[in-house]
């Protein structure tokens, strides 16, 4: 966003929505996964997409930072949801790559020698998994664990930790992308010429007031 003025109400919600339409994109990013590997399949999209997206958010933010910084309320409105966005994607992205370290370790890679165990087998009976799959899928299963050198039941745990992994990073680019398009749309329709500033929360944009929550919920 270089220009030789301070950004107008139009180009700031462009600058949200473009942010919005990249998080958004991180969710339907696609990485070939290898037989060997397919319980990553779930993240692997999304940790290769990831940050390639912040790195581009940064240099957004760095492009804005080198002109007049907007200091209008609905600039710093603008600003504060952006921030809140990449922060809060960066610390996300920062939970997918612990969660797929854990899963590469129970899975055992790289050290993984086919035939071996990476977690504790499980009991395929009543105590087991297999009455929750129907023949079909049991027999992917063992297809799938037999191609990663696994058991199907260490199988099907690192593949539900993949799952897991998948679901939280869904939900935070979600949040995020919505909330980014929320704050967009308010400084498109918003008529007077000032954005809500207040002392209370209600001044604060989408995502920074979702954020705000989150920390008081953890207290």
């Amino acid at each position: 966003m270089t220009t030789d003025t301070t950004p107008t109400r139009s180009a700031l919600a462009g600058w949200l929505t473009a942010a919005a339409q990249d998080v958004a994109g991180i969710l339907t990013a696609e990485y070939p996964t290898p037989a060997t590997r397919s319980y990553l399949h779930p993240v692997l999209g999304p940790l290769a997409a990831g940050p390639r997206v912040v790195e581009e958010l940064n240099f957004r933010l760095e492009d804005l930072l080198d002109e007049p910084l907007p200091a209008t309320p609905v600039g710093l409105f603008a600003l504060a949801s952006y921030a809140s966005a990449l922060g809060w994607l960066t610390e996300s992205l920062a939970e997918l790559t612990t969660a797929v370290d854990g899963i590469c370790t129970r899975a055992g890679i790289p050290a993984l020698v086919p035939g071996t165990e990476a977690v504790p087998d499980l009991k395929e009976d009543e105590e087991g998994f297999d009455y929750s799959f129907s023949a079909l899928e049991l027999a992917a299963i063992r297809t799938a664990a037999d191609a990663a050198g696994m058991t199907p039941s260490a199988y099907v745990e690192v593949l539900a930790d993949a799952l897991r992994a998948a679901a939280a990073i869904t939900d935070a680019c979600m949040e995020i992308s919505s909330g980014l398009i929320e704050d967009a749309q308010y400084i498109v329709d918003e008529a007077a010429s000032d954005v809500r500033i207040s002392d209370g929360p209600g001044s604060l944009p989408t995502l920074v007031r979702s954020l705000l929550t989150r920390m008081e919920a953890t207290e």
